[in-house]
């Protein structure tokens, strides 16, 4: 069986109703990055960032896997050697059956503590209350990945990408670094298959994508079938 790695970005979660950041009418022309998801906005005024990650979590928790979160994790359940590498901080892969899910910007469903940030703990229900404390003792804040902080476990993606025989990207329109780059620790040999209705610069990538463009919940299903047929043997 090939190494499959799927890397997604918010076009596979804006198919089950939540908001993505960098569109046109995404959450980024509401709100002021600096106000809500950066460090120095965290020290200046952790409730208005515990309430804005409150409200996304809410709308995580409510929103429920599409086509594409479903046909991924039985390509996963299928191929076992499938990874899943995410920008999204929502849990839609994971509940639509997906294991191995490595999540690069965070995850709204944990929160970390304030002075490491991979110690983190599960929270239970969409809202938390500032003032909790990690076990070491620190503040708890939301586990994301803010602006200007380091990606953690940007390396073990990179890693994995470079393990990859086959590659799909789904859903993103690769302008947000360092996530942008996995694409650059893919072999050279290995074919990228591209799902997403946009038409992004490829670049000298352009020679070895195949560009499906459709929604994610219309190209994943149909991909995935066919990888199946072919790899799964």
């Amino acid at each position: 069986m090939k190494k499959i790695v799927v890397f997604t970005g918010a076009g596979v979660s804006a198919e089950s109703g939540l908001g993505t950041f960098r569109d046109s009418d995404g959450l980024w022309e509401k709100y002021r990055v600096e106000d809500i998801c950066t460090h120095e906005a965290w020290e200046r005024n952790p409730q208005l960032c515990v309430d804005f990650y409150n409200a996304r979590r809410r709308d995580a928790l409510a929103a429920q896997p599409n086509a594409a979160h479903v046909a991924l994790a039985r390509l996963q359940q299928t191929i076992p050697s499938t990874q899943i590498i995410t920008q999204n901080i929502d849990d839609l892969h994971e509940r639509a059956g997906a294991k191995k899910v490595l999540h690069l910007h965070g995850e709204i469903t944990k929160l970390r503590s304030n002075i490491n940030e991979t110690a983190t703990v599960p929270l239970q229900g969409w809202e938390q209350h500032y003032g909790d404390r990690h076990p070491d003792g620190s503040l708890l804040r939301p586990y994301i990945v803010f602006f200007g902080e380091g990606v953690p476990y940007f390396p073990e993606a990179c890693e994995q990408a470079s393990e990859a025989e086959l590659m799909i990207v789904v859903g993103t329109s690769l302008n947000v670094y360092p996530a942008a780059s996995l694409l650059q620790y893919v072999p050279k040999q290995t074919p990228i298959y591209f799902v997403d209705p946009g038409q992004p610069l490829f670049g000298t990538y352009a020679s070895r994508i195949q560009h499906i463009q459709k929604k994610a919940t219309e190209g994943v299903p149909a991909l995935v079938e066919q990888i199946i047929k072919q790899y799964a043997e």
